[in-house]
């Protein structure tokens, strides 16, 4: 990967898996082929020229002529494509605005129908793969809202639209390559390359290259059908978690009650440990017998606390925001009549802006507890990275970024 409907929550647009990394098995010929010269600057060469630096590559990989003049026959750049890359509501909506879409709509309801209409299948796939149906669940409805609007862009001209503009560096020429390979290979006809405008495609919104190494024939016709068969599309995404570690019988996060007076440098460890230090689920229940986890705080500490496990990880190789494997494994619960979050959201709280938050990244850089892109996206890093710095400045250490934050930082100088 939008999610209100297809692709707009999971990244306005879901960018579907293998998005955040690139994954599908390394081929040995490929590795030690020379490399490519450095490519031109799109705009000095444009789309035709782009294309024709891509041919060799895709000759490498063995596609005909015939495949690679039928992908592109008449396709031009979509010049709408450019606009969407800076809309990905999960990095940059407030928290609770983005769950509320993610859980609401009727997305609850409709799940609940999916899981009857699918019992015999999900019960499988559980089964085989370990990974609980209320996750697979939580992932169709985030992705296409179970099947109902799958995308329809052209994947080919979506792909080299993002190729050209060398978003995300090689990753969507790599892509492109591979829905070439897709067609080469006989796995869908050309026409029915359709998806989102980031290229994802199917039920659940795979990549390409996510294809290759993951979809699954479950239905046993000689055929990974991830576009119309929601049975191979199930199974396929169950894989596809599995394939990353998912962790059988280990929840994703559990909602938490954190006592005062918490001592915050205990941010990672055994359920048995947060126990010992007082922490209590939320809805009454016990804490794991066994397993790790570590504290997390969607919207700081005046907001829901959770406690997240490593399968949380693994919903994030689907998408890289923690606000979208939050909202999958919320949907997921919801649907199997688990209760919504308890605490109350801290809406009224002053917030940062995302000029605010480039400041607190580049500050933070500047201290060496940052690395990462001053894009002023509240992510895994930045939050670390606020952690370690109000963990030295003797600050509660929630890994929230605030207003106080930073003008502490700026005091500070």
């Amino acid at each position: 990967m939008r999610r209100l409907s297809a692709f707009a929550i999971a990244a306005v647009l879901g960018l579907g898996p293998a998005l955040a990394q690139t994954t599908g098995s390394i081929n040995p010929a490929r590795a030690q082929a020379p490399k490519p010269p450095a490519r031109p600057a799109a705009a000095a060469i444009g789309f035709d020229g782009f294309l024709k630096t891509l041919w060799p590559l895709a000759q490498a990989r063995g596609i005909s002529r015939r495949t690679f003049d039928l992908a592109f026959e008449g396709v031009t750049p979509d010049p709408s494509i450019a606009a969407l890359t800076r809309k990905q509501s999960e990095f940059v909506a407030p928290i609770w605005s983005y769950l509320n879409s993610a859980v609401g709509g009727g997305r609850i309801g409709r799940g609940r129908e999916v899981a009857g209409e699918h019992a015999g299948v999900l019960a499988q796939v559980e089964s085989r793969y370990g990974v609980p149906k209320e996750i697979v669940l939580g992932i169709w409805g985030m992705e296409t809202n179970y099947g109902s609007f799958k995308g329809g862009k052209d994947i080919i001209r979506s792909l080299a639209t993002l190729a050209e503009l060398r978003y995300r560096g090689d990753f969507f020429r790599d892509e492109l390559l591979t829905a070439l390979e897709l067609i080469e290979k006989g796995h869908v006809e050309r026409s029915e390359l359709r998806g989102s405008w980031a290229g994802a495609m199917g039920h659940t919104q795979f990549m390409p290259s996510s294809y290759l190494k993951y979809a699954v024939d479950h239905t046993g016709d000689g055929h990974a059908d991830i576009w119309t068969s929601p049975s191979d599309a199930i199974a396929s995404t169950a894989n596809y978690l599995k394939g990353y570690g998912w962790v059988p019988g280990l929840p994703w996060g559990l909602e938490v009650a954190v006592p005062e007076g918490f001592d915050h440098s205990l941010h990672r460890g055994s359920f048995s440990a947060f126990r010992a230090a007082g922490v209590r689920r939320a809805d009454g229940g016990a804490l794991p017998s066994s397993g790790e986890a570590r504290l997390f705080y969607p919207a700081g500490h005046t907001g829901p606390a959770l406690l997240l496990t490593a399968n949380f990880d693994v919903i994030k190789k689907y998408n890289s925001s923690d606000a979208y494997a939050l909202a999958v494994g919320h949907l997921g619960d919801r649907i199997m009549g688990r209760p919504a979050l308890q605490a109350a959201w801290p809406t009224s709280a002053p917030r940062l802006d995302k000029t605010g938050v480039t400041d607190v990244q580049r500050r933070l850089k500047r201290l060496g507890l940052y690395t990462q892109d001053t894009d002023g996206r509240i992510g895994t890093g930045t939050r670390e990275a606020v952690r370690q710095y109000q963990l030295r400045a003797g600050m509660l250490a929630d890994g929230w970024p605030t207003p106080v934050l930073l003008a502490r930082m700026k005091a500070a100088r």
